[in-house]
C-alpha cells in the first residue's frame, strides 16, 4: 500500500508521461491485461487513458486493471490514470514510508 508522500511522488514523475494504454470500448480482457503487465515490467509507472467509448467509470476501470495486473492506482484524474508497480529490482526510488520521529524539545 502506497503512502500519500509515496503517491506524490509517483504523480511527479507521471505528469510528463503518455498514456501507453488506452480503454476502448471492448473493455479489460485479458489481452489488455497481457500488454499492460508487459507495459508495467518495461516502465514500472505509466499512464492509462479511458476513451469516451469505454462504459467503465474511471473508479471501476482502475481498480480493475490493477487487481488483474498486481498493481496500485498512484493518481485517477480526469480521465487518465497511473499505475504502479515496482519491478525486480526496483527502478524508481520511493520516499520512506516511515513518519520521522519528532524530538521532543530537553
Amino acid at each position: 500500500m502506497l503512502t500519500g508522500k509515496q503517491k506524490r511522488h509517483l504523480r511527479a514523475l507521471g505528469h510528463k508521461l503518455k498514456a501507453v494504454i488506452q480503454i476502448g470500448k471492448k473493455e479489460i480482457e485479458e489481452a489488455l491485461v497481457n500488454e499492460t503487465n508487459a507495459a508495467l515490467d518495461h516502465h514500472e509507472l505509466i499512464k492509462v487513458k479511458l476513451l469516451e467509448s469505454c462504459m467503465l467509470d474511471k473508479q471501476q476501470a482502475s481498480g480493475t486493471l490493477a487487481d488483474a495486473c498486481g498493481a496500485e492506482v498512484a493518481q485517477i484524474l480526469g480521465r487518465t490514470f497511473l499505475l504502479y508497480r515496482p519491478a525486480d529490482p526496483p527502478v524508481i526510488v520511493l520516499p520512506s514510508a516511515d513518519k520521522p520521529v519528532k524530538k521532543s524539545p530537553s
